[in-house]
């Protein structure tokens, strides 16, 4: 099964105009998404560090660990967005291994990344 497909069914689309904002750094989180069409930037502290394109996930951090967002996503094009909420998050991450190993791996990812972006610190 195409990762993209296991959103496909009776899905929330959420459209999010070029410039305008998905969510904010700080807001409640309380969903996942899915980008169905367009590209969007990940904003943190007003730098990009990522760019999305279609079948990316954004926003899981607030499903796997409640709380205020820690990025702001940025549609750079006209998106559709496929929200996910809590309940459905449950049930893929129990019934899909391959989903949660996806999960996981985007949150790996993006830890990486941010880890190069820090400036080497002497030890002391």
């Amino acid at each position: 099964m195409v990762f993209f497909e296991l959103f496909a069914h009776n899905p929330t689309i959420v459209r999010v105009p070029a410039g305008e904002t998905l969510f904010n750094e700080g807001d409640d989180g309380g969903l996942m998404y899915v980008l169905a069409s367009g590209s969007a930037d990940v904003v943190v502290n007003n730098r990009v560090v990522e760019q999305l394109q279609h079948g990316s996930i954004v926003g899981e951090m607030g499903l796997v660990s409640p709380g205020p967002r820690s990025a702001s996503v940025l549609a750079t094009s006209d998106c559709e967005f496929v929200a996910i909420d809590e309940k459905r998050f449950q049930f893929l991450v129990q019934n899909t291994p391959f989903f949660a190993m996806q999960v996981m791996r985007v949150m790996a990812e993006r830890l990486r990344a941010v880890d190069r972006m820090l400036p080497v610190i002497e030890e002391i």
